[in-house]
């Protein structure tokens, strides 16, 4: 071989290996640079975003829900308080397989499809971090098997909360309202944020209408968690501020009295103090429990209350409305005198029937063969309706609802609760507004007596009955006395507020008919005395009232035996006491219960012997 055979060539190579050396220095210095920028975005750009995360992950913001306030009666009595109880709490975010772990829970617990229903209601509204309640009030036995079991379940925790109780059962009901679990609804009336943590709120009552002071303001604790999501210890705290207490004026003695002496009859009965319009005792019958309703009652119990043909759910006192009947009498009365319209001597004969000029309906007395010549006195005393036939219409429809409106006749007292309706006094321009009709003679003829379209409130004509006692000064009704701030160390005295006010024109045309009512009661003639006027140890001056249900026919008789019970007469009463200095005002309605004297007076009678008596 005359030339030698080059087999490769060493410059070529070289210069391939330093071009790939080069190449992967760059490649490897990219790729460092974007490991170091990326470093640099997470490190330094986005270093607070991705900090928060990792706090998050190991920081749980926990809301600390208040203590409500307690309830008290005006002697301290406790009606209101708080217990501890134990309840089954799940937080979502912690929870791998949600539906897996409620059923393993209920091995354990007894979760009922109610149950579940709120628990999963509560998750729409809440956050995934906050603890939701799954079983309220857990009692010993299954907090144990819980207890011991816990270790298997991931965001499940069983906590120590105080929950509403009502020491006195159904005592005072509806007037203390109850709380429940909150609900959409009342998330739509209170904030998200100032609730947090909170699972009851007022419903009811005082429970409700003084929610926002009974709640007290909601705390918040940081807390640091491990990867299981166990508090593992507390980083900071804002204690939650404890909710205010309530000292009612309600006695819960005379309270307890006054539900007793109904006997198992329906009805409603309202005491005043007539001199500062605190309200002593505020009674619907029947009542029911409060416990029932405070960690959700079962459908069995809320149905047998719902569906009761004498419906205790139902608030008589505020929401209930009668035709006062001749309770109203005394009323019209002294507006007769107050307009000159009639004199106390002037005199009306009663037949047992009045009617209209050239008119041939008759307008029934309830005494059927009349009351002879009637007075004002003896008119009040015996309950004459033909006596007020005649008095209304020469007082006329437009005096007449002037005048009961001064009284409190037709609207809201204000009373400090929910629920409470206005009542109706009739007049031309409320028939008009109501049924586009005009106003005929004949109807204020039964305005007259109380009956027809006026209505009123038990609560209503109690303290219309506390401002007669008063001669025309009416307070506006309250059931609490006193707030006691608990945070700021004192209390908040709730002023008696004057609601009306009717100038006598002369003190003597009251005096005549508060004599005529308190002949009602110690007069021998008097519609209430014997059936409380006897023995009686202090003076009253009382009307008792009899209320048709139904309207009976021209040519037909009342006969109560015959009539079913639910369109008997409603029986009522009203008085005040002592009759001289009055410390208390009432009114009582039992409803289908008959006549005022015998069924509605002896309640009456009761509640006054307990206060005037037993305090004196």
């Amino acid at each position: 071989m005359s030339k030698r055979e080059q087999l490769k060539d060493d410059y070529l190579e070289n210069r391939l290996i330093r071009r790939r050396l080069v190449l992967a220095a760059v490649f490897t210095v990219l790729l460092l640079s974007l490991v170091v920028g990326r470093l640099y975005v997470l490190q330094v750009v986005e270093h607070e975003h991705f900090s928060s995360l990792s706090d998050s992950n190991r920081v749980r913001i926990k809301a600390l829900p208040p203590t409500r306030g307690l309830i008290f009666d005006r002697h301290g009595v406790v009606m209101a308080d708080n217990l501890p109880a134990y309840r089954l709490e799940i937080v979502r975010e912690q929870v791998n397989d949600l539906d897996a772990t409620l059923q393993q829970l209920r091995q354990y617990v007894n979760v009922s499809e109610q149950d579940l229903k709120r628990f999963k209601q509560s998750l729409r509204r809440r956050r995934p971090f906050e603890s939701i309640p799954l079983r309220l009030n857990l009692d010993d036995e299954e907090v144990a098997r819980l207890a011991v079991n816990l270790h298997q379940f991931e965001g499940v925790e069983i906590n120590a909360r105080l929950t509403r109780n009502y020491p006195n059962g159904e005592h005072a009901v509806h007037a203390l309202g109850y709380v429940g679990r909150i609900d959409e609804r009342d998330l739509g009336r209170v904030s998200e944020v100032d609730y947090a943590g909170t699972t009851h709120i007022g419903k009811l009552g005082l429970e409700r209408f003084y929610e926002k002071q009974l709640h007290g303001e909601v705390g918040i604790q940081q807390v640091e968690v491990n990867a299981k999501g166990r508090t593992l210890r507390v980083l900071s705290e804002t204690p939650p501020v404890q909710g205010n207490n309530l000292h009612l004026t309600i006695d819960s003695r005379l309270q307890k009295v006054a539900e007793e002496a109904f006997a198992g009859q329906t009805g409603a009965a309202v005491a005043i103090d007539p001199n500062n319009g605190e309200i002593l005792a505020l009674v619907s019958m029947p009542i029911f429990n409060p416990n029932l309703f405070v960690n959700g009652i079962s459908y069995a119990n809320y149905y047998a209350l719902r569906d009761s043909h004498r419906r205790p759910l139902f608030n008589r006192a505020l929401s209930g409305q009668y035709p006062p009947g001749s309770t109203t009498k005394p009323f019209y009365g002294l507006l007769g005198l107050e307009s000159a319209v009639s004199r106390n001597e002037q005199r009306v004969y009663c037949i047992g029937y009045y009617k209209l000029p050239n008119e041939e309906r008759r307008y029934r007395d309830w005494k059927k063969q009349g009351h002879g010549h009637m007075d004002l006195n003896g008119a009040v005393t015996q309950s004459c309706d033909v006596y007020f036939y005649d008095l209304a219409y020469r007082l006329g429809i437009d005096r007449m609802a002037e005048f009961m409106a001064k009284f409190g006749f037709g609207v809201k007292t204000g009373v400090d609760s929910t629920g409470e309706r206005n009542g109706i006094m009739p007049s031309r321009e409320w028939k008009r507004g109501h049924d586009g009709m005009p106003w005929f003679p004949g109807e204020t003829l039964i305005t007259g007596i109380g009956q027809g379209a006026m209505l009123v409130t038990p609560l209503q004509l109690a303290n219309s009955t506390a401002a007669f006692a008063r001669k025309g000064l009416r307070y506006k009704p309250h059931l609490v006395k006193t707030i006691e701030m608990i945070a700021e160390n004192r209390d908040i005295e709730i002023t008696s507020e004057i609601a009306g006010r009717y100038s006598l024109h002369r003190e003597k045309n009251w005096q005549h008919v508060h004599e005529a009512m308190v002949n009602v009661v110690h007069g021998l003639r008097g519609t209430a005395h014997y059936s409380i006027g006897r023995n009686i140890e202090y003076k009253v001056a009382g009307k008792t009232g009899t209320a048709q249900v139904f309207e009976i026919a021209q040519d037909a008789e009342y006969e109560e035996e015959s009539v079913i019970e639910k369109l008997r007469d409603h029986a009522l009463f009203i008085s005040y006491a002592p009759a001289d200095d009055p410390r208390i005002a009432i009114a009582v309605i039992v409803e289908n219960g008959g006549h005022g004297s015998s069924v509605a007076a002896p309640i009456a009678r009761q509640i006054m012997d307990a206060y005037l008596l037993e305090e004196s």
